[in-house]
């Protein structure tokens, strides 16, 4: 059987971003449990150092970067100083997200759409456009975190998160097509009901509930969707190109 422990990423460069917390850390420690060296980028410094130690202490280079992927120039700087410090970029794990606080569409304000909008997708935009040209030389993988409620959105309140998600899995599918002549592989992963910090800031609801109505009965963790991750950036997936992973406990098929 196919373990995160058989999957080896020796001498390859992964980029996080949202890799402070939840996904986007876990994803973090597990590259650097297989090997890779790691660059973790978010807002929160003194979680992103606690992050890269984790790292380090697997044998892992790791650097956490601050930065603000709302903000387009931020994603030029991100990629340089991977390069900068590790030589190459050869895996992109865009986890950075944004989740509006619950509210009915017409009572969401201009700057909430913005936001969302700025994060969930303009963001992955410029990132991926720097990354892209990063891994031309040499090829690589892009992994975008998308959403089961791009696919199918079953919470009220949470309209603009959705269309986000919905847009960024079009995105992903149509730079897919682009750039695997290139040898740059792209793919999306859709977490459903995970326990996340952004899950338990967007008020969803009860958390109990919400297991009760997985055919799982139990709510995700962080770590099982980072093995996903993980694995869609191996050779073992080497023909999976412009695919949306599920993680949901059969949420979507429920």
């Amino acid at each position: 059987m196919m373990t995160e422990e058989t999957l080896s990423y020796t001498g390859k460069v992964a980029l996080v971003t949202g890799g402070t917390s939840g996904i986007g850390a876990a994803t973090a420690r597990a590259f650097a449990r297989c090997g890779a060296d790691v660059v973790i980028v978010g807002r929160d410094e003194a979680r992103g150092e606690a992050v890269a130690r984790d790292c380090a202490a697997v044998g892992a280079r790791a650097q956490f970067l601050a930065a603000d992927l709302s903000q387009p120039a931020e994603a030029r700087r991100m990629v340089d100083a991977t390069v900068g410090a590790f030589g190459r970029l050869d895996i992109a794990f865009n986890n950075a997200g944004y989740q509006e606080r619950r509210a009915l569409l017409a009572e969401q304000p201009d700057a909430v759409f913005e936001q969302v909008f700025a994060t969930n997708l303009r963001g992955v935009f410029h990132a991926m456009k720097v990354e892209i040209a990063a891994m031309q030389q040499q090829g690589g993988v892009i992994v975008n975190n998308a959403s089961v409620s791009g696919v199918r959105n079953a919470n009220t309140g949470l309209a603009l998160y959705s269309a986000s998600k919905a847009a960024l899995l079009s995105l992903t599918r149509s730079a897919a097509m682009e750039y695997a002549p290139a040898r740059i592989r792209i793919n999306a992963v859709s977490p459903g009901r995970v326990v996340t910090p952004l899950m338990l800031a967007a008020g969803v609801g009860d958390p109990a509930a919400i297991a009760a109505g997985l055919p799982l009965r139990r709510m995700g963790q962080p770590e099982e969707v980072a093995a996903a991750v993980v694995w869609l950036a191996s050779e073992a997936a080497a023909f999976v190109v412009g695919h949306n992973l599920c993680i949901d406990g059969g949420f979507l098929a429920h």
